[in-house]
């Protein structure tokens, strides 16, 4: 390997060996990968083979030439093996030593008995936290041997206990590595990440228009409140954890009831749309309910106060965070900028917006929404050869792609999840200081999840924390003690490569 790992990766990578499947959690740009392929290293010079798992493809071809380019390895030794490469060609890779690929595609090899599971040795599970329910990883981790190394990597587990308990479990973890940015071993690598939190008001007419929402929202939530119980309307989790319980009630009452909570679902998602968005998207959704034939949408579409709400709409303008936005585009003339919105329709109007104000932008979301792997590709190459200044992402660009040159993260609403978060503010200060701006709207929504995702990654640094000595506890009882050796501390400073 090309590169000499930093004190405190070859600390980590010295735990791992001594202790097993092991969960590294560090922030974005401290180098996980790079722990990843000195083991990887150590694998195949031992005569086994290694399988990096990434969610995305083109996470998985940024890591086969990251691997190729620092292990400076033959051709033949290292193979990508993806759902695009036919069956009969990835046997034949499956030759290789080294193979980077998506789960899915494992899954299925490994099913269809041509993945060479008994002579792996080690598996990476990139962007770890993804190993719950019955996403690939959990299947994969199932049917590979016992003596067959875990490595997971994830900058953010999630503020859930049971949900990373749920996590070291399925990926069999016996070992924990946390680093945050406050750990005296990372700081000096730390890069200085300026946040600024920026709040508007609601413009008049959208206060008026969101007056007449609430009350609305008022009258199904008593509706449900007096025949059930009280539906929990801030947090979606909750109230879809409401929607199962509505039901499974055996109860004659239970489709008049059903009828309501889907009605209310609307309801909140509109008013989500109006708070933090603005017309343009709320609008388009109430097109979208015109056209479906569902009580719960009639009963919306219908309504005279609903229509009221429209009118008041269409003459609002936009949303006043759009204008915040423009004037802190116009300030930071130059930078490279990553734009992350939450719902596609705002993504095409805020597209439209930079456009008709002279901003060169472009955007980047998943395939499902009729956008090509290819136009993927080709937007990203622009994005690094300075083509254009800002990306308009939606979620597709949280997690793992290599943008090191980003100078500025914008929010253009907070998210609730602490594991987006902290994946969307990763994307800047990888090799030079950066900045992170997050646009609020007083008094609604916004808030509310701005504060949630705080409170949620504070909980998951405690949490990680004490599953890490609960295991610690678990090695160095008497009977384990017998069998291992307390992990050795590298002494002195390493020499420090730029690979992150």
């Amino acid at each position: 390997m090309n590169l000499e790992p930093r004190a405190y990766q070859a600390q980590i990578i010295n735990s791992i060996k001594n202790n097993g499947n092991t969960l590294v959690v560090l922030p974005t740009g401290l180098g996980k990968t790079l722990i990843a392929l000195s083991l990887i290293e150590k694998t195949i010079s031992e005569g086994g083979k290694a399988l990096f798992l990434t969610p995305t493809k083109p996470l998985a071809r940024q890591h086969n030439i990251s691997i190729r380019n620092i292990l400076t390895l033959p051709e033949n030794e290292i193979s990508l093996v993806t759902g695009e490469t036919a069956k009969k060609k990835r046997k034949e890779l499956y030759t290789s030593k080294i193979f980077v690929s998506t789960p899915q595609t494992i899954r299925n090899d490994i099913k269809n008995n041509i993945y060479p599971k008994e002579k792996t040795r080690l598996v990476v599970f990139d962007e770890a936290h993804r190993a719950v329910g019955d996403y690939a990883y959990v299947e994969i981790a199932q049917n590979l041997p016992e003596n067959c190394l875990f490595l997971a990597l994830t900058a953010s587990p999630g503020g859930d206990k049971t949900r990373i308990k749920e996590v070291l479990g399925n990926l069999r973890i016996k070992n924990i590595e946390i680093r945050t940015e406050f750990d005296p071993d990372v700081r000096p690598f730390i890069k200085t990440m300026e946040s600024n939190w920026i709040q508007v008001d609601l413009s008049p007419k959208l206060k008026e228009a969101d007056t007449i929402l609430s009350s609305i929202i008022s009258f199904y939530t008593q509706k449900l409140s007096s025949s059930f119980m009280k539906p929990p309307t801030t947090s979606k989790q909750q109230f879809m954890l409401y929607g199962q319980r509505l039901r499974a009630m055996k109860h004659p009452m239970k489709y008049s009831l059903l009828s309501y909570y889907y009605t209310l679902l609307h309801l909140l998602h509109m008013q989500e749309l109006l708070q933090t968005q603005g017309p343009h998207p709320f609008l388009l959704y109430l097109d979208k309910l015109n056209a479906h034939d569902s009580k719960s949408a009639r009963a919306i579409t219908k309504s005279t106060e609903i229509a009221k709400i429209k009118q008041i709409v269409m003459s609002a303008g936009d949303h006043p965070k759009t204008e915040k936005l423009l004037q802190l585009l116009s300030s930071m003339q130059g930078k490279k900028i990553i734009l992350f919105v939450q719902y596609r329709d705002q993504i095409n109007r805020l597209k439209e917006v930079l456009d008709q104000t002279g901003h060169k932008s472009r955007i980047f979301v998943g395939k499902r929404n009729g956008f090509t792997r290819k136009n993927q590709e080709e937007t990203m190459d622009a994005f690094r050869n300075d083509e254009f200044s800002i990306l308009i992402a939606s979620s597709i660009g949280e997690e793992g792609l290599d943008i090191p040159a980003v100078d500025s993260v914008i929010f253009f609403e907070p998210i609730p999840s602490e594991i987006r978060s902290i994946q969307r503010r990763g994307r800047a200060g990888r090799f030079k200081d950066g900045s992170v701006y997050v646009l609020m709207t007083r008094a609604t929504r916004d808030e509310y999840y701005y504060w949630a995702s705080k409170k949620r990654e504070q909980k998951m640094k405690e949490i990680l924390l004490s599953l890490q000595k609960e295991l610690e506890r678990k090695r160095f009882s008497p009977e384990s003690e017998k069998k291992t050796n307390l992990p050795e501390q590298p002494k002195g400073q390493s020499q420090l490569g730029m690979f992150s």
